[in-house]
């Protein structure tokens, strides 16, 4: 395998291990699968024995390090990849959905690219919690079998991408299937410690006043007519008419995800006793996870607001413009409320509002589903420490 006994001063066995994935360009989702799997690492290799050094590909290294105090090397720059992955005990690619050419020719390329740097390095190699497909170009099936064939572990996110790797011929019994990783991201400790309630709510509280419900809502752009966005908006104003509630906007990738937003909430119109703002929670994933647990209900596009609420037991319901949403709120047995290209107004209504009016019951429904994933969100980082041993 290659590994050194490099050995801490706490006797912790030494791995350095390379991370490949959409890192550095601070999207709140793909971020929050890094900070993850740092967690993740750290404590499964410590209950191992092991001290995992990681070093992570990033489009902006210097933030990267700043951020998780990690090494990070440039994404885009071959010799500096050589050099970390000849320098490692192994590399992990993943997580999120890497592995797809919904949006455009050169992602798979580049990723089995890097898994294939590192198999002709000599080096172990890791799929960790991937999202496989859409695959549309059938020529790249065979880039995608080559390196998960030859990988010492296989993990992906949901029982339809270890279908298509199936499919692809990887054997079946190769592949674990796992929830996204951030399901076992934890609240930032010392915030929680010292947290009151979401801004303005906050001081309603204090003066006396009782605070609005918070409704989360992660948009993104999808359709480039903005249809979807505008069937939202007559959804959220619906709502805002019907009873008084806070309507959170959180922007998971900013800023395309922040002019949807303020798009939406210029299409309101009147809102009667209710309220919308957008949050600005800043880089870190832990703070936007704390924003979505301070949420009462959530309305979700973007698939890691879901994960986030789920981590949180925060009810949901989700958008779909994508399979993965569907496949995730399946493990959870939720079905969307809508997709891109239908929402009723009033069903929405409706179901936001037994969330609001009892959420004790939607959490007691999907309590044991919601463990389950949290627990086996670890499984990866676990069996990956094990072969590092």
């Amino acid at each position: 395998m290659g590994t050194t006994n490099r050995t801490t001063e706490t006797g912790l066995q030494v791995r350095r291990v390379v991370i490949s994935g959409y890192y550095g360009f601070r999207n709140s989702g793909d971020e929050a699968v890094l900070k993850s799997i740092l967690f993740a690492l750290d404590e499964e290799g410590a209950k191992q024995g092991l001290r995992i050094v990681p070093i992570v590909l990033s489009v902006d290294p210097a933030w990267t390090t700043s951020m998780y105090g990690v090494e990070a090397v440039h994404r885009m720059r071959l010799g500096e990849i050589v050099r970390a992955i000849r320098g490692s005990d192994g590399l992990i690619s993943g997580g999120g959905s890497l592995l797809q050419d919904a949006t455009g020719a050169k992602t798979i390329p580049y990723y089995t690219g890097i898994l294939k740097l590192a198999q002709l390095l000599g080096k172990p190699t890791f799929a960790y919690a991937q999202g496989i497909g859409p695959v549309n170009r059938r020529w790249m099936d065979r880039l995608i079998r080559g390196v998960m064939r030859r990988s010492a572990y296989v993990s992906v996110r949901d029982a339809e991408s270890a279908a298509l790797l199936g499919r692809m011929g990887v054997p079946r019994e190769r592949i674990d299937v796992v929830p996204d990783p951030v399901m076992a991201l934890p609240l930032p400790a010392a915030i929680v410690a010292g947290a009151g309630g979401v801004g303005a709510d906050a001081a309603e509280a204090a003066a006396g006043i009782s605070p609005l419900p918070v409704v989360g809502v992660s948009l993104r752009h999808w359709r480039k007519d903005g249809a979807d966005l505008a069937r939202v908006a007559a959804a959220l104003g619906a709502l805002a008419r019907s009873r008084a509630v806070r309507l959170r906007f959180l922007p998971f990738h900013t800023p395309s995800d922040a002019e949807a937003s303020r798009w939406v909430m210029e299409q309101l119109g009147d809102l009667g006793a209710s309220v919308a703002e957008i949050a600005e929670p800043g880089d870190d994933p832990q703070l936007m996870l704390l924003e979505v647990s301070r949420c009462d209900a959530l309305l979700g596009m973007r698939l890691h607001a879901l994960i986030y609420a789920a981590n949180q037991s925060v009810p949901m319901l989700g958008l779909s413009y994508d399979p993965k949403i569907d496949q995730f709120l399946n493990r959870i047995n939720l079905t969307p409320i809508g997709t891109t290209e239908a929402l009723d107004p009033q069903a929405f209504v409706s179901a936001i509002g037994k969330l609001l009016d009892d959420p004790q019951g939607w959490r007691a429904a999907h309590h044991d589903a919601i463990v389950q994933l949290k627990e086996e969100a670890r499984v990866p980082a676990k069996q990956i420490a094990t072969f590092l041993r």
